[in-house]
């Protein structure tokens, strides 16, 4: 296993990984620890790709499924996909405050904070609209399953935070307690389901990265979750 990614799938036309927290998949002018030309560049390299397209894209601190085209044709059909919002994406993340309420829809404009955040407006003009459940885990606060239906970016991070539960460890959004610090983000990128060339595929990839991510407390309520294509998330008519 590579320090900074997981091969899970390796496809002729694709390559799903899991991705460590802390590295870019691009060129980081903070310079990430064991590659400056970021994770795109690294995986290219390290297996003797020709070629290897971005199809999408995680937080630096997120960790987790990243699927990245091999061929021009898969590219686009997956680019598109995801333009369309038809591309699965589900994710886990914890936080060690009660939220406001716990499962629904989250939805308002984001708008530019300070120190390169953002913030959730109560305007509808062009909303990034989440959707989610949640459970209690004990000793460590609450665990989010989260199905994103747009691509805004830090979405989920400012989500959370609007609903008075900042994601574990992500101090831009409140998330860091000084008496308790955390070792990472909690956030996971847990769930991808797309279809190519008639076929449908679905990775499923627990987080096995950060202390909070490997209590039995943890896993007991991850369990509920194996298959969240198959919950009853609600209809927003979009």
């Amino acid at each position: 296993m590579d320090s900074y990614y997981r091969v899970v799938e390796d496809h002729p036309e694709f390559l799903v990984v899991n991705k460590s927290p802390g590295i870019a998949i691009h060129a980081d002018t903070e310079h990430d620890a064991g590659d400056s030309q970021g994770l795109l560049a690294l995986i290219k390299s390290e297996q003797k790709l020709a070629e290897l397209y971005p199809v999408h894209r995680l937080d630096k601190v997120t960790s987790g499924l990243l699927v990245m085209a091999k061929t021009r044709d898969a590219n686009r059909a997956l680019s598109m996909q995801f333009e369309q919002r038809s591309i699965e994406k589900y994710y886990l993340a914890l936080s060690r405050r009660k939220p406001k309420k716990k499962q629904g829809k989250i939805s308002g404009d984001m708008e530019r904070g300070r120190r390169g955040s953002w913030k959730l407006a109560g305007s509808q003009r062009n909303p990034a609209v989440t959707q989610f459940f949640s459970t209690a885990v004990l000793g460590e606060g609450r665990l989010f399953l989260l199905k994103p239906r747009t691509g805004k970016t830090h979405q989920l991070r400012v989500a959370l935070k609007s609903i008075g539960a900042p994601i574990t460890g992500d101090g831009l959004y409140g998330g860091e307690v000084s008496d308790e610090p955390a070792d990472r983000v909690y956030l996971h990128a847990y769930c991808l389901g797309f279809v190519l060339g008639g076929v449908t595929f679905r990775f499923v990839c627990p987080p096995d990265q950060g202390l909070l991510f490997q209590s039995s407390a943890f896993h007991n309520a991850c369990d509920q979750y194996g298959q969240p294509w198959e919950l009853l998330w609600p209809d927003l008519g979009m």
